[in-house]
């Protein structure tokens, strides 16, 4: 008996339906898999057997071929072994081919039987509901994040003896809860803006970049606070929405990287590579490319610390997925677009050995060696940077005072209203911020008062503004205008948004 048995390859972030065909014919019992499999699928062999036969169920005595197609699709990774298991078993006459109907099935199997997680999972349930399959069989691990798709009865499968159970109309399993989404009113961080000494501009301008989702660049002293002051950003960062958070935990499922007990992701992610990664790790990459760490900072903050000390090839590379809020990695055997919408944070010292410009410690750096340190981050790269800080250190009576400064949820609560501004006139597209708009909705969003315009002419002047510059001016002072609750951008929004420029032309 021919056996068709659906089951599901992930692929870049998207799920690609497989058919997997079981047959059998003459001569001595062995199985054959084709269909471009990599060795994980291959080893599928030894564990369906092995699972089979400690289920106490009988493995077909005559040669089997396994076949996954479309065969133009490289199969990878254990998603198969459930789903062949099963497709043997059918073809044994174990259990009838109706069961299966309009039905999903992946897992990796034990070899007591028992099923294991696999990486994905998400991707699978929605590509499962997009091409009409009513019934998805999972490793009951991975249930609960697949009930986070609508219309789709999930099945939490621990054993394979439980499936074929069900299968067959002995013991029935009941179909996964789904998830209901419920944000907290507080959010867990580790560091708050109370608890950070001095530094109110700083504080200030990391409210207008969290406000607005844009980029900024610290610059200081060792000490100064600006790696502090990076991670405390996500207390003040908005609550994911349902499709923020369904995205994130797409990407994280991916790259099986969900943590435990935790189906869906509903904290910003916060990523802080070290400069020694490589290109591959930051963008993504690999033979079948799979997300770096700008696709994990996805709707989240990607924190790059010692900035000057990143390859040149990887900072650079970050130039396109700034604006364009993905990154696609072509490859021989396709192209792979990942999403990358983040917010960039990064940190910096003056110069090598970090004290250049500090009041109470000589800097012992040449003026050549400060110019070619500065110069390691390009001009091209500094001007997609719409927020540029410098950090000083911060003195005695700061750091010794009991007095602690305004709590982050303070803070976030005015952040999430001008982000809830922007969203309602952002209304009806995929816009989620000020950072994300483009000349179109700048044009539209940006007017700036006639007192404001003899002002930007006078910036364009001064500070060499490009357009790009010019144009991230006005979003930013977008920004501050919604912070204040301001329906039009005045001129103090714009003095305000000119003064985190200047850095760049120090």
């Amino acid at each position: 008996m021919l056996a068709h048995v659906y089951s599901c390859a992930v692929i870049g972030l998207e799920g690609v339906i497989i058919d997997i065909e079981v047959d059998y014919g003459q001569g001595m019992p062995h199985m054959a898999i084709v269909g471009l499999p990599d060795e994980a699928v291959k080893e599928s062999r030894e564990r369906v057997y092995s699972a089979i036969k400690n289920a106490d169920l009988a493995y077909p005595r005559q040669p089997l071929t396994v076949n996954l197609a479309p065969a133009s699709v490289r199969k990878e990774g254990p998603f198969f072994d459930l789903p062949i298991a099963i497709g043997v078993l059918i073809t044994g006459e174990q259990i009838a081919p109706e069961s299966i109907e309009g039905a999903l099935i992946i897992g990796e199997l034990s070899l007591d039987g028992s099923v294991r997680h696999v990486r994905g999972v998400l991707a699978v349930a929605a590509q499962a509901r997009k091409d009409g399959y009513r019934r998805l069989f999972v490793p009951a691990c991975d249930a609960a994040e697949a009930t986070l798709i609508p219309d789709i009865e999930v099945y939490p499968v621990n054993t394979l003896r439980e499936l074929v159970d069900h299968l067959v109309g002995e013991e029935l399993i009941p179909p996964g809860t789904p998830i209901e989404y419920a944000p907290g009113d507080e959010i867990s961080v580790d560091t708050d803006f109370s608890e950070i000494k001095g530094q109110e501009h700083i504080k200030r301008a990391l409210e207008v970049a969290a406000a607005g989702g844009h980029n900024v660049l610290m610059s200081g002293p060792p000490g100064a606070g600006k790696t502090l002051l990076a991670r405390a950003i996500t207390s003040i960062l908005p609550r994911l929405s349902l499709d923020e958070a369904l995205e994130v935990t797409g990407i994280y499922s991916i790259c099986d990287m969900l943590p435990a007990g935790t189906p869906l992701i509903q904290i910003r992610p916060f990523r802080a590579p070290h400069h020694t990664i490589s290109h591959a790790g930051l963008v993504g990459g690999g033979n079948i490319p799979h997300p770096g760490e700008i696709s994990l900072a996805h709707r989240g903050v990607l924190f790059l610390d010692e900035l000057p000390e990143f390859g040149q090839r990887s900072l650079e590379v970050l130039r396109q997925p700034i604006e364009d809020k993905i990154v696609t990695i072509s490859r021989a055997n396709g192209s792979f677009t990942f999403p990358a919408n983040f917010m960039l944070i990064g940190a910096m010292n003056p110069c090598p050995c970090g004290y250049y410009g500090d009041k109470l410690r000589a800097c012992t750096c040449a003026q050549s060696v400060i110019t070619n340190y500065q110069k390691r981050i390009s001009g091209p790269l500094l001007d997609r940077i719409d927020i540029h800080l410098q950090v000083p250190r911060v003195d005695y009576q700061k750091l010794s005072s009991q007095r602690t400064g305004e709590p982050s949820s303070q803070i976030r609560m005015r952040v999430e209203a001008a982000r809830q501004r922007q969203l309602a006139r952002f209304a009806g597209t995929k816009l989620t911020s000020n950072a994300d708009m483009t000349p179109k909705e700048i044009r539209t969003y940006c007017q700036v008062a006639p007192d404001g315009e003899a002002l930007m002419k006078s910036a364009m002047r001064q500070l060499k503004l490009t357009a790009r510059g010019y144009h991230r001016v006005l979003k930013l002072a977008r920004t501050i205008a919604d912070l204040a609750g301001d329906p039009d951008i005045k001129s103090e929004h714009l003095a305000e948004s000119l003064q985190y420029r200047q850095a760049e032309e120090e």
